[in-house]
């Protein structure tokens, strides 16, 4: 028999805690957020298409370590984006349909149900087709 199998968990054990005297969970979950949105535009001097209103909910922030995760709902649109060289962003589309335009004219559309990752350095355009919500996670490192 194994010793896991004989071990009795200590009083103080947090598994054997009732949920409501357990520590507050570090996770983050992303629920419909209660509180308003940051809401912007891109800036005039990049807008190709249209001014869409864009809505974020940053639902977690690691500080020092550079990671930033929530929500993002935006309007059809066109502006060109330049990422930092240690910024990169990873993306889930909820709903609505995208497209990223490179600088050498290549063309990634990503629809509800797909991901993508935009690289450090990434220079071109980000367009909206169809209105947009996606997750995302930022890290600048």
């Amino acid at each position: 028999m194994s010793s896991l199998s004989t071990t009795t968990p200590q009083d103080g054990d947090r598994l054997t805690q009732p949920p409501q005297a357990r520590e507050a969970s570090r996770i983050v979950r992303f629920d419909v957020p209660l509180s308003a949105p940051a809401i912007d535009q891109p800036r005039e001097d990049r807008r190709e298409v249209g001014c869409p209103t864009r809505e974020t909910w940053t639902l977690y922030e690691s500080g020092p370590d550079g990671v930033a995760a929530g929500i993002w709902i935006c309007e059809v649109g066109r502006w060109r984006i330049a990422f930092a060289p240690r910024k990169h962003e990873y993306f889930f589309v909820l709903e609505g349909r995208l497209r990223l335009h490179d600088q050498a004219g290549g063309v990634t559309e990503v629809v509800a149900g797909q991901g993508a990752v935009i690289p450090g350095g990434f220079e071109g355009a980000f367009e909206v087709l169809e209105p947009v919500r996606k997750h995302f996670v930022v890290v600048e490192r």
